[in-house]
């Protein structure tokens, strides 16, 4: 039976209402500028803390690296996954985040996303959209209640390899890293000792294989460096999902500091 016009319009404007309530908590991210030195800009929002202005309390800043799926310049997209949940969370973890946006043909690292291994692929200078991206968190570090002792890096997919990136090659600055359902570089095992790694991958994954994941955790335990690994059963590609919905990764990751932060 034909539903009346009249049901259809309600129906349509309740869906719309709800999903505009789901999404009211993207209006705390405000617009922020991240430029590269060189002068190569990408859209980036922020989330701060929710303190007052007069406060003298410094917060952990948490650089959140999207995958290959929410690249644009619509400064939206990168929102889709997992921020939603650090927004939840944060009268518990109060932190500045920062979202980037990859533009369209950039990634987060130079490499192929389709090499069975990661070694020997990682370029030692970052990509202009990482580039970019740090130059945010520089920024923040300069102008802002940031904890430099706190500064935390994590990602997905494409995202994952970002963040095996920055934790590697931004060393004298990272706190903690969690790469997830990402590849890495096994070469740079030895820049991670002293960073409190956790890699997250699902063992179904079709996309980025587990072994880039695993080679990473066999590398840097050689090397004597600390990361943990957790291992989805049944789980593809979409790994972020548990891990950001885990109480057990917010304690860990607000929990990490360094001890001789510059």
């Amino acid at each position: 039976m034909t539903k009346p016009l009249s049901l259809v319009l309600v129906c349509l404007l309740m869906s719309t209402s709800i999903a505009t309530a789901n999404d009211d908590w993207q209006a705390d991210l405000t617009s922020y500028p991240a430029k590269s030195s060189s002068g190569f800009e990408i859209p980036c929002r922020l989330l701060r803390p929710p303190v007052s202005e007069d406060s003298e309390q410094r917060f952990p800043l948490v650089l959140f690296l999207h995958g290959a799926g929410e690249r644009g310049a619509d400064n939206v997209a990168q929102l889709k996954h997992g921020i939603a949940e650090f927004h939840r969370r944060r009268g518990e973890y109060p932190c500045y985040l920062l979202a980037p946006q990859c533009p369209a043909g950039e990634r987060w690292v130079d490499v192929d996303w389709d090499a069975a291994s990661g070694k020997g692929t990682f370029p030692e200078q970052p990509s202009q959209a990482m580039a970019a991206a740090w130059g945010a968190v520089e920024k923040l570090l300069a102008e802002e209640r940031v904890d430099p002792s706190r500064i935390y890096v994590t990602g997905l997919s494409m995202g994952g390899y970002g963040s095996w990136f920055a934790a590697g090659h931004y060393r004298d600055r990272v706190a903690a890293g969690v790469p997830i359902c990402g590849g890495g570089d096994p070469s740079w095992a030895k820049r991670y000792i002293g960073i409190p790694l956790w890699a997250v991958h699902g063992i179904a994954d079709p996309v980025v294989p587990i072994e880039r994941t695993r080679e990473m955790v066999s590398a840097i335990r050689e090397a004597e460096g600390n990361v943990g690994l957790t291992e989805y059963p049944d789980v593809r590609h979409d790994s972020w999902t548990p891990l950001y919905a885990d109480d057990q990764f917010y304690r860990w990751l607000f929990s990490q500091r360094r001890s001789d932060p510059s």
